[in-house]
């Protein structure tokens, strides 16, 4: 019987191993593709997002991959994540909202202010020609542009600088998204942006709440529509100092 049970136990043992180191992974996979898809159905298109390019890129980019590893469980939750230097990943439904409200085309070159995670510059590269993304803290620039690029991203092209004043060597941009919160729309900004250009803002001067602002330009002036409230984090910078 002793020897039964030394046979059976040795003939498991190799089981458990298989299933702990080849199977695990696996099954973490399947679970972040299935909260992805559920996260799809429930939080965009369930919550009016419409557009099937908006939809078909966020189905397809690994949120899990730009958050920090602690919340990778929690990526396809609906709400923002922090990340490091004290900012966030923006929850999916307002990328989606921000996304489609921009209404893009294949063709277009799209300027984003704040590159945070690189999530957001990863949903428009899916999308258009050309990204370009500027992120005023240079760790979190190059951290996200080493994603990216791992990630196979060649229509991104990002720097570290001061967003406030766009990036007008690549200029004029067929729309503008700008991730963080500001009291008012940087006038560089509105001269890339251009003719028929659409600008998406969180415009607000508290912290807990900004009014989601579209903005399209017409005729060299500023025809704005509000899409509602949101909690962005606040854009640092020159911004700061044209209160």
């Amino acid at each position: 019987m002793r020897i039964a049970r030394i046979i059976s136990v040795c003939l498991i043992f190799p089981l458990y191993l298989y299933l702990f180191f080849f199977s695990s992974p696996a099954s973490a996979s399947d679970d972040l593709a299935s909260k992805r898809r559920k996260m799809i159905a429930s939080d965009i298109q369930g919550r009016g997002i419409r557009d099937m390019r908006v939809i078909d890129a966020m189905a397809k980019i690994p949120r899990h991959l730009f958050v920090e590893k602690g919340y990778a469980s929690r990526a396809y939750g609906d709400n923002p994540l922090p990340i490091a230097e004290g900012q966030t990943i923006s929850q999916p439904y307002v990328v989606a909202l921000m996304t489609e409200a921009l209404r893009l085309k294949p063709g277009d070159r799209v300027l984003e202010i704040g590159t945070g995670s690189g999530y957001q510059a990863a949903v428009l590269a899916e999308i258009v020609s050309e990204v370009y993304t500027i992120e005023i803290r240079q760790r979190l620039a190059e951290k996200a542009g080493k994603l990216l690029k791992e990630l196979g991203y060649k229509n991104i092209r990002g720097k570290s600088g001061d967003g406030y004043f766009g990036w007008e060597e690549f200029g004029p941009f067929d729309a503008i998204i700008v991730t963080a919160s500001a009291n008012h729309i940087p006038p560089p900004l509105i001269r890339q942006l251009r003719e028929g250009g659409r600008l998406v803002i969180p415009l607000g001067s508290t912290l807990f709440f900004q009014t989601l602002t579209l903005a399209t330009k017409k005729k060299g002036e500023l025809d704005i529509e509000q899409l509602g409230g949101v909690a962005f984090v606040p854009m640092t910078g020159e911004v700061q100092k044209r209160r």
